[in-house]
């Protein structure tokens, strides 16, 4: 698997397809292979004739672990992503984020517009601008003893899922803290690029789409029905409505 270096962290990502570049940014305590291969989003992008180039974030899956919480602010993961673009001499990409990659998506949008031609932000509405992200409850669950000991819902659902898939818990529970950012209603309006926002009807977790699109400039927001936060990801509406828009773009 292919590495690069950036802000002493190493990071893994693979690089597949030809085409206009799309950059794919997961979710916490995801990885580029639960989020995007495994549901068949690179698949889907490669098979319409897409570049895919999809990495871990720090502190998840192969990349290396950083447990500073200051080190997981969105921003500074979008100079993550932003680096990987570098490394690969892309100089502009279409950038697609899943929840906390849809807030870390948007930085590097603010960031630098001139590398960004079109936003999909997926799981992740107006709680971009109302909402901290997952609750400190998630961090403590991951540093508990046991899970045993975890009585709060949500926490015993993403410690589990972080003993499932061997995560680091103390890299985790340093980016709950750590990205609970959100941006202002003036940040957000200052995205420029043409923005598509995907939310699941059922998502509790997000926010809604539509008060979101209605602060970009250039965004829309469509449903995915009947899906959940975690349902949503693979979900074919989403993907088509994806496929569309960047076609659209393209």
């Amino acid at each position: 698997m292919p590495t690069f270096h950036h802000d002493g962290v190493d990071f893994a990502y693979l690089d597949e397809g030809q085409g206009e570049p799309i950059l794919l940014i997961h979710g916490f305590a995801s990885t580029k292979e639960i989020n995007w291969v495994g549901p068949g989003w690179v698949a889907a992008l490669t098979g319409a004739g897409r570049r895919v180039i999809a990495f871990d974030n720090r502190g998840h899956g192969a990349s290396g672990k950083v447990y500073e919480s200051a080190a997981y602010d969105p921003a500074v993961m979008a100079g993550d992503a932003l680096a990987l673009l570098d490394h690969l001499a892309i100089p502009r990409a279409d950038v697609m984020g899943y929840s906390m990659g849809g807030r870390i998506g948007a930085c590097l949008a603010l960031s630098a517009p001139e590398r960004v031609r079109a936003l999909i932000l997926g799981g992740i509405g107006i709680h971009l601008v109302e909402g901290a992200g997952l609750p400190v409850t998630v961090a403590e669950a991951l540093l508990a003893p046991s899970l045993d000991e975890v009585t709060d819902p949500v926490g015993r659902t993403f410690r589990a899922f972080a003993e499932q898939t061997g995560s680091d818990r103390q890299a985790l529970a340093a980016c709950i803290y750590g990205s609970r950012r959100t941006l202002t209603r003036e940040e957000v309006g200052r995205i420029s690029v043409p923005t598509l926002i995907a939310i699941g009807t059922r998502d509790e977790v997000s926010g809604a789409g539509a008060p979101l699109a209605a602060l970009i400039p250039d965004a829309r927001a469509v449903d995915i029905p009947g899906r959940d936060h975690m349902r949503a990801v693979g979900d074919k509406a989403y993907k088509e409505a994806v496929l569309a828009f960047l076609a659209e773009h393209g």
